[in-house]
């Protein structure tokens, strides 16, 4: 005969979700059920892992550059402004790329906050996890960087927490300096991070004449990687008529080469000489705006030649997430 399940205690007092810890898929769950985590309050976590949300910053303000800075850019900050006002003993809250010794967040000494956005995630939503980590660290103490966790399946958002009709202006830097107000005084732990991090930095810079268009530089040439808001097949047709009329590069000796996927949005790619520096590139980029959005508008059918071109693009494409 098939054994008994054992049954819950009377007495045995249930945690709420809540408080309920993550422990092995086989054991017994925490919750006094009975049943193994796997069947119990792990499903709810194991679903919260699977479910992707392809644009989990949509409807923030930058959505574009949002995504660079979580996948393009190495050093950059940009200030956040939080729903209702800053809370009492926060003078700031700061998103930056990465901070030492890859923590997901940084309460400061004097009390203000800095967001990691480029830290591993524990679920499917982005954005999610973010506003979890944001949450515990203005609640955090001063002084003290936030752990990583396993984060609710119905938390807040950063839609919920961040007042999206605020500008979003990222500030690119040259390297990690950022991470500390006295860089000279940081611990042995955090200079070393730092040092390691500033030699990993590929010089990047943001075009200020169009929208999230970063400049970077390598040792063989130079790129410009515009992350776009447009639908992606929209996009894709608009790009292989200008390809097919020439008209896709940003001038002498540049190619547009392919493009990345990232967070829903489509990310183009420009192979760029190794003269041409990010000031060099505000005026053909401006110039491109212009013809991309004549492109975007036209609604005839792709001609054969058209479509070859956004065959050749469409091959061409990464994604990074």
């Amino acid at each position: 005969m098939a054994k008994k399940r054992p049954q819950t205690k009377a007495g045995k007092q249930q945690l709420k979700d809540g408080e309920i810890p993550v422990v092995g898929a086989r054991e017994p769950c925490p919750c006094g059920s009975g049943r193994r985590y796997k069947a119990c309050h792990g499903r709810a976590a194991a679903q919260a892992v699977t479910e992707l949300v392809q644009r989990p910053f949509e409807g923030l303000a930058g959505e574009c550059d949002w995504v660079a800075l979580r996948e393009l850019v190495p050093a950059a900050t940009a200030a956040l402004t939080l729903k209702g006002g800053l809370p009492e003993g926060v003078p700031s809250v700061t998103l930056a790329t990465v901070l030492p010794m890859a923590w997901p967040a940084l309460r400061r000494d004097d009390g203000s906050v800095l967001l990691a956005l480029q830290n591993d995630t524990s679920s499917g939503d982005l954005s999610r996890d973010l506003a979890d980590t944001l949450s515990r660290a203005l609640e955090a103490e001063p002084g003290s960087p936030v752990a990583a966790r396993r984060v609710p399946a119905d938390g807040p958002r950063l839609q919920d927490l961040l007042d999206t009709e605020a500008p979003f202006e990222p500030v690119v830097h040259s390297g990690f300096e950022f991470w500390v107000p006295d860089s000279e005084n940081a611990t042995a732990e955090v200079s070393a991070s730092l040092e390691r991090a500033n030699e990993a930095a590929i010089p990047t810079a943001l075009l200020s004449g169009v929208d999230a268009a970063y400049w970077c530089e390598t040792p063989e040439k130079n790129h410009l990687r515009w992350v776009m808001p447009h639908a992606e097949e929209e996009l894709l047709d608009a790009l292989a008529r200008l390809h097919a009329a020439g008209e896709s590069s940003l001038g002498e000796d540049t190619r547009l080469v392919g493009s990345f996927r990232a967070h829903g949005l489509m990310v183009p790619v420009w192979d760029l000489p190794s003269a041409m520096g990010a000031e060099d590139c505000e005026k053909p980029a401006a110039a491109f705006a212009e013809r991309l959005a004549k492109a975007l508008a036209a609604d005839a059918p792709l001609t054969a030649e058209e479509r070859r071109a956004r065959g050749g693009l469409t091959n061409r494409q990464v994604t990074l997430s």
